[in-house]
């Protein structure tokens, strides 16, 4: 039995790796989107520009613009003279925002009165306006500290002093790239093995397998174990690319990551197969990949948190694998977890993953006879 599954492993491995197509799934685009995700995708927003209008020709003025350009997330692109200006800038989008600083700012600092500072900012994109207004708060509030330390004014009442624990530099980067380590393994392990029935169906060889000694067992296992095989694979480069390259910490216990890791490819396997059992053409076990990676993404809290979707499709992600490997693999690399915190995130996805192999393994035979 082992003989006949390891034989027909290494048939799957040549048809896979001889195909041109194939192989351009398989290496091509895992690297390319690592490189696109781990560089482009972030929720970190550096050199925003913007526009300066001071009515003020004190120093104070001065001092709270220098702040905000010496700033490394914003870029001062104009200094504009009159109100009429303001739209043109923020109707084209030359600007994000517009700095407005009041006529007696200066005085009234200086007579310990409030003084006005006025943002224009961008509005269309709802996310970038909140980072930048938060950007400018913070620098308003280390503004406002030191001023009053220098001219003997009495300091705000409640200071706010941030601390923040496991990604003390707050950079979005950390958060996203080891998410790659899932949405990339699933994509290729979900493509590998959606396509492996229907490859055999399209090339007329599957009828071969029929007259071969070789159980429906048999056949599912050999079937199953390349995407095992190339899922961790896969997985270990983009591990390996995220700590050496991208220089994310893991902090965690490794074998912990890769019980998930596992647990985790025994569902895309597994729903792959079944994919891949009910198409007749390659062309349909592509769509259906797509069909269920499209909505496993979203649904998974990669880029939208789950605690943001309405409650309903809160209670859909409990179906969704990977959801849960996604909670284990930052876990792993930002908290430090190992297994005694990370159990219940195993045993939901080693359910689906036994239910979607016997499924597929049901569908198989029923094709097969």
């Amino acid at each position: 039995m082992v003989r006949r599954i390891i034989a027909l492993m290494i048939k799957e491995f040549l048809a896979l790796f001889t195909d041109k197509k194939s192989r351009m799934v398989v290496i091509v685009p895992p690297v390319v989107q690592l490189i696109i995700f781990g560089y482009a995708a972030s929720f970190n927003l550096d050199h925003v520009p913007y526009a300066v209008y001071n009515e003020d020709s004190g120093r104070a003025s001065r001092e709270f613009l220098a702040k905000i350009q010496g700033s490394p997330n914003f870029s001062l692109k104009t200094v504009i003279r009159s109100d009429t200006e303001i739209g043109p800038l923020i109707d084209t989008q030359k600007v994000r925002v517009v700095v407005h600083v009041a006529s007696k700012f200066s005085e009234n600092l200086l007579h310990n009165r409030p003084a006005e500072v006025q943002i224009i900012v961008d509005g269309r994109n709802s996310n970038t306006a909140m980072v930048v207004l938060n950007y400018l708060n913070s620098i308003v509030t280390d503004f406002n500290q030191q001023w009053a330390i220098l001219h003997g004014h009495s300091p705000p009442p409640a200071r706010l002093y941030v601390r923040s624990w496991f990604n003390t530099a707050l950079d979005s980067h950390w958060f996203i790239i080891p998410g790659i380590v899932a949405l990339l393994t699933l994509v290729v392990t979900m493509l590998v093995t959606a396509l492996s029935v229907a490859r055999e169906r399209e090339a007329g060889t599957f009828d071969q397998l029929l007259v071969t000694p070789m159980r429906p067992l048999e056949i599912l296992i050999a079937k199953a174990l390349p995407g095992f095989i190339i899922g961790t694979l896969e997985a270990t480069f983009i591990i390996l690319v995220v700590v050496f390259w991208f220089h994310v910490p893991m902090r965690g216990s490794v074998p912990a990551l890769y019980l998930g890791l596992f647990t985790f490819l025994l569902s895309a396997v597994g729903t792959g197969l079944m994919i891949s059992s009910i198409a007749v053409t390659q062309q349909q076990g592509l769509l259906g990949a797509f069909l269920f990676l499209v909505p496993t993404i979203i649904l998974s809290g990669f880029a939208t948190p789950i605690a943001n979707m309405p409650p309903m499709v809160q209670y859909l992600t409990y179906i969704n694998p990977m959801r849960y490997f996604l909670i284990i693999v930052r876990s792993v690399f930002l908290e430090g977890a190992s297994f005694d915190l990370l159990w219940t995130q195993y045993w939901p996805m080693a359910i689906m993953g036994i239910v979607a192999l016997a499924t597929a393994g049901w569908l198989f035979r029923r094709r097969m006879y």
